[in-house]
């Protein structure tokens, strides 16, 4: 049972994690519309990468304090580009460069969705597996 309530965990994990790309992805195409201007557009992103960092790293360790090497291993190369890009400071929107990288933020905006959703499909599929082998 306690495998179980690990999965469930994950789950709303993984739906946080959707949540805040799907903003991203919405905040940027806001700002490829023009219904936002920059600033907003940048202070709005920027108040959301990290949390975004933080729950994707939770997440990733916890799979591997409960003991999903499988799924802890599937999360790492999502956790090493986050990590690669706070270190090279690339994880912040610039105001100034915005429509310069417009499409390349997409983009990596739209490959962390389809990787998450990907994720929670399989999550849902071992806590399903964990509900049947139970009983």
């Amino acid at each position: 049972m306690a495998d179980l309530f690990g999965w469930i965990i994950s789950f709303f994990l993984l739906i946080a994690l959707l949540v805040l790309v799907t903003y991203q992805l919405m905040c940027l195409a806001d700002l490829e519309f023009d219904y936002i201007n920059p600033y907003d557009f940048s202070s709005r992103i920027n108040a959301v990468v990290f949390p975004e960092f933080v729950i994707q790293a939770v997440l990733t360790f916890f799979y591997l304090i409960t003991g999903h090497w499988i799924m802890s291993l599937f999360c790492l190369p999502y956790l090493y580009f986050n990590v690669g890009m706070y270190r090279q400071k690339k994880h912040l929107v610039d105001v100034t460069e915005i429509f310069n990288m417009l499409s390349w933020e997409k983009k990596q905006r739209l490959i962390k969705l389809f990787y998450l959703v990907l994720t929670l499909f399989l999550s849902v599929f071992w806590m399903i597996y964990t509900t049947l082998d139970d009983h």
